[in-house]
């Protein structure tokens, strides 16, 4: 079992090799400009390599850079192992990453709750409070309403405090 230090080198030198290879050696069409490698995890005995990529575009370029991946696989896994030297090159692994989705979900959930906090805001100008600014009881206020001093809330009166 390798070191999390040498499988993070590996990974890091894969993402490089991989998006060097894909914006210069491979001529697919399908594969454009438009494909960033994001991320790159290997797996503790570096045997396997998960490329995570995203494709700048509509569904159906998402879906031809998936295949053009799948047909690169071997030509990239054989640079990869040129360039990484290790006894056994990984395998590689394309997915798509749902980073930029994910993102654009909380973009837009944030945005609803921007909404709704500006009509909490208009509905609240001009608003004034219920019960005063002030909506706790204050001790003098009891003694003044009850007309006796005392422990106000407690039903206590000297006398009682006094057995």
């Amino acid at each position: 079992m390798a070191d999390n230090a040498r499988a993070k080198r590996l990974a890091d030198l894969i993402r490089e090799v991989v998006a060097q290879k894909l914006q210069r050696g491979i001529k697919d069409p399908r594969l454009g400009s438009h494909v960033t490698i994001t991320d790159t995890r290997v797996t503790g005995d570096l045997r396997e390599a998960t490329v995570f990529y995203t494709v700048y575009g509509d569904d159906e370029e998402r879906q031809a850079a998936a295949a053009g991946l799948e047909s690169a696989k071997g030509i990239l896994r054989s640079e990869v192992g040129r360039a990484a030297g290790v006894k056994f090159t990984p395998t590689l692994t394309f997915v798509a990453d749902a980073l930029p989705d994910t993102a654009r979900t909380i973009e837009d959930l944030l945005d609803k709750a921007r909404q709704s906090d500006q009509k909490v805001r208009e509905a609240a100008t001009g608003a004034t409070y219920a019960g005063g600014a002030d909506p706790y009881r204050k001790p003098a206020e009891d003694e003044a309403a009850t007309g006796t001093p005392g422990d106000a809330g407690t039903g206590e009166t000297d006398g009682d405090a006094a057995e």
